[in-house]
């Protein structure tokens, strides 16, 4: 998986697709393509390769912008955010060592180099080392210690294959997409998705739900792609935004996506969706209406 790139997933894809519609049990005059996550990058460019063939497609914790702006989003100003509107209790813009090493959605954030700086061996006397703390306090400031760790972190992103791992091994070790050095750089090179999804053909129903909590993907963009179709004049678009649920779908605060399964309304409103969109038969078990009452709806 470490040789592939962003466009051959996209190629993968087509291929897919082509063989799809040749399997008796399907109807070609009703395909859907479905993504979510990085796949929400990949289904739209299907779309618009494939004009005659796609009907809908529907875009699940969608990602807008260029990948270096959402790893700055994830690695930079969530963390600093959290920083300042929840460590620091004094809003002088320090934050206390002791506080941020025991504080678990920090240490989440923070995971590689300034994990580092807060455990203890790196500590003299209660103090930071002097190579991590220029001033030599108890204390972290968050826009000029902190920040430029984290924007240090940012930009060693896909982060190196441990140094065991000699380096001509390197492709074969990296056995997932994300992180992979090649991987990475296809995706930076490729055209962000507010660009695509004004491409995608007229006739094709687009469909975007995304959590309000989601930290990989923040609903923000969601919002910027459903402004994006209005301002082409897209004919059949929809935005379906959750409060409290998280990149799965699944309850979350503002500050970290949880793992868990994806909430049944959500599901049921994917499915209403298609119900009216490819005439799936309706469901009895339960209404989706009876569970999206906070739920937001843009067309």
């Amino acid at each position: 998986m470490g040789n592939m790139t962003i466009n051959d997933l996209v190629q993968d894809g087509n291929k897919a697709l082509a063989v799809l519609m040749k399997q008796p049990e399907v109807d070609p005059n009703r395909i859907t393509v479905l993504g979510h996550s990085e796949g929400t990058v990949i289904s739209p460019s299907i779309a618009i390769d494939n004009p005659d063939k796609v009907k809908n497609i529907v875009l699940i914790g969608a990602a807008a912008q260029n990948i270096s702006e959402i790893i700055d989003f994830q690695l930079v100003k969530l963390p600093l955010l959290y920083s300042k509107q929840v460590l620091d209790k004094n809003h002088n813009g320090l934050l206390s060592v002791q506080e941020a090493s025991e504080d678990l959605t920090f240490q989440s954030f923070i995971g590689g180099n300034l994990s580092l700086i807060l455990k203890q061996e790196n500590l003299k006397n209660d103090t930071i080392k002097p190579e991590y703390n220029p001033n030599n306090d108890t204390y972290i400031n968050i826009e000029t210690e902190l920040k430029p760790v984290l924007i240090k972190l940012a930009k060693s992103y896909p982060f190196p294959l441990p140094s065991s791992i000699p380096s001509s091994e390197s492709s074969e070790k990296c056995t997932s997409l994300e992180g992979c050095q090649m991987w990475y750089n296809s995706v930076v090179a490729f055209e962000p998705n507010l660009n695509t999804i004004s491409k995608v053909p007229s006739d094709t129903s687009i469909l975007i739900v995304n959590g309000e909590n989601d930290t990989q993907t923040p609903v923000e963009g969601a919002m910027l792609l459903q402004q994006k179709l209005t301002e082409v004049h897209h004919p059949d678009h929809i935005l379906i935004t959750y409060p409290n649920l998280g990149h799965e779908f699944y309850p979350s605060s503002q500050w970290k996506s949880q793992h868990g399964p994806i909430q049944q309304y959500v599901l049921a409103d994917i499915y209403s969706w298609l119900e009216s969109h490819n005439g799936f038969t309706p469901l009895t078990t339960f209404s989706s209406s009876s569970y999206i009452s906070n739920a937001t709806k843009i067309k």
